[in-house]
């Protein structure tokens, strides 16, 4: 019994490409984040990649979107790899040249991303150097016929397969060693744990009685920073300490300013909870949660800079070169946008965009909750487009009231007699006045809520039933303060958030 010369070509191949990336990620350790060949393949994947398969991505993995992205990455690497081992010749080294395609494809990845330099590309080509030399001293000593049998033995056989896996190991392990070290040496963990915020001038009121309603397991009112969902573009999160981090305000405006942490003491730092909530949340969606933040108004630093009467827009930019376009009035109007700098007490995770970033009220967080932001320009929606509006999402996305049940779940099997539903309800800076369900085919019913505690973060709600035995059907819609009752007309979360009401099917024994 043998294996094929084709079956240890495409191995070489993957091999070789495995050494290549693991010998790239090690060298990019020396030289940081921008010149770290996966995490900018990446990131240049996700930016050309269109809009309405970025949502498909989302919706179906949800915060787990990066990993999904991270691994599709490796495989389309090593099945060229696989190619490029078949179809390397000594004579006709196609497969070498498949390689440095892709190397070339890598270059480009990292000379794009924000803060990179030509010198950025030594790793990448460094490690595509050793793929190339891999695979064609490995692939000379294997006949070039596709069906030919290797034996196992004689030894010879043996040996070249042992090594090629010994190889694609020593890849592997220089992969992951490299992305380790990355991480660790450019880590802000240490940055972070030194940050100490100012005294809030202006806290936060405290939770009143009865904001969490009892006798069902809902979401916790304020949600934990490690439960808070997180949906950005950055495959790698950015590491920027916060002695090296500046905020610059230009554009439209009477003077361009830029402050540091220790310039944003001259304002008012305030505390407020607020809900945040992601455009992608489909309709009975978890892409939501709430906080309380620290921060500064960005009214008052837009007062300071002198807007332009006729700029409409603020597009904010992330170290890592995401953009959002913000309306210049959610951010100087009385809803107390802020710069925040902590989160529920901490400094902000370095995930959800330490050492700052925006909190805007009332807005989708596409169009409003940059992350690691380091830029405002003031600006026109007619002259500038930001990230995701520019792959066909709306330019402006106010917050749509809606509701969910988060008890019972999907399916759930329950027992006859009194039991207590509930769920949430957001209609940020609008708030929630009411909370209906509907059981089956019967009337809409009013459900007791939980205490309200400000327009801006959403609203528990629950529900006493008698359960009858049977398969039955539980409807919910909420209506704000403005009157306005939640629309039962379906819609999908592009471009401008998804609409319907949140229905659940359960049965009771």
């Amino acid at each position: 019994m043998g294996s094929s010369a084709r079956e240890l070509r495409t191995l070489i191949g993957v091999a070789a490409a495995a050494v290549g990336l693991g010998v790239a990620e090690l060298v990019a350790v020396a030289f940081g984040p921008p010149a770290e060949p996966l995490g900018a393949v990446g990131a240049a994947v996700i930016d050309l990649t269109p809009g309405p398969v970025k949502e498909w991505a989302i919706r179906t993995f949800g915060t787990g979107d990066k990993l999904f992205l991270q691994v599709m990455v490796v495989v389309v690497i090593g099945a060229v790899a696989a190619g490029a081992g078949r179809w390397e010749r000594q004579r006709v080294p196609a497969g070498s040249l498949a390689v440095i395609a892709g190397g070339i494809a890598g270059c480009a990845a990292v000379i794009s991303r924000p803060g990179a330099t030509t010198i950025d590309m030594v790793p990448t080509i460094v490690g595509t150097g050793c793929a190339v030399a891999l695979l064609r001293i490995m692939t000379a000593a294997v006949p070039a016929g596709m069906t030919q049998p290797l034996r196992v033995v004689p030894d010879p056989g043996r040996r070249r397969w042992l090594l090629t896996f010994g190889l694609l190991g020593l890849g592997v392990l220089g992969g992951i060693s490299g992305a380790g070290l990355m991480r660790r040496m450019h880590s802000v963990a240490g940055d972070r744990k030194t940050f100490v915020a100012p005294q809030a001038v202006s806290a936060a009121p405290p939770l009143p009685d009865g904001v969490q309603p009892a006798g069902v397991a809902l979401p916790s009112f304020i949600t934990p920073n490690e439960s808070f969902y997180r949906i950005d573009t950055a495959l790698s999160v950015p590491q920027l300490r916060h002695a090296d981090w500046r905020l610059k305000i230009h554009g439209m405006v009477d003077r361009e300013l830029t402050y540091s942490f220790e310039d944003l003491r001259s304002f008012e730092l305030i505390e407020k909870a607020v809900t945040l909530t992601c455009v992608s949340n489909p309709v009975g969606g978890d892409l939501i949660s709430n906080a309380v933040w620290t921060g500064y108004r960005t009214r008052d630093l837009l007062t300071h800079v002198g807007v332009h009467p006729d700029a409409d827009m603020v597009l904010s930019t992330s170290i890592d070169g995401f953009t959002a376009g913000t309306p210049v009035d959610a951010l100087t109007d009385n809803r107390d946008a802020l710069l925040a700098i902590t989160m529920n007490g901490q400094p902000l995770p370095v995930e959800h965009g330490y050492p700052a970033r925006l909190v805007v009220p009332g807005l989708y967080g596409y169009v409003s909750a940059t992350k690691w932001v380091v830029d405002l320009e003031l600006t026109r929606f007619d002259k500038a487009q930001a990230y995701w509006t520019a792959l066909g999402w709306s330019e402006r996305a106010p917050i749509k009231t809606e509701s969910r049940i988060d008890v019972p779940q999907a399916g759930q099997q329950i027992p006859a007699g009194p039991v207590r539903f509930g769920g949430v309800a957001w209609a940020q800076i609008r708030g929630v006045r009411k909370v209906e369900v509907r059981v089956d085919d019967g009337d809409w019913r009013a459900t007791d809520l939980g205490a309200a505690y400000s327009n801006d973060t959403w609203r528990l709600w629950s529900y006493r039933w008698d359960a009858t035995p049977g398969e039955h059907t539980i409807t919910v819609r909420a209506t704000d303060n403005t009157g306005a009752v939640q629309t039962p007309q379906e819609a999908e979360v592009m471009p401008d958030g998804a609409t319907g009401l949140h229905s659940v099917s359960f049965q009771v024994s």
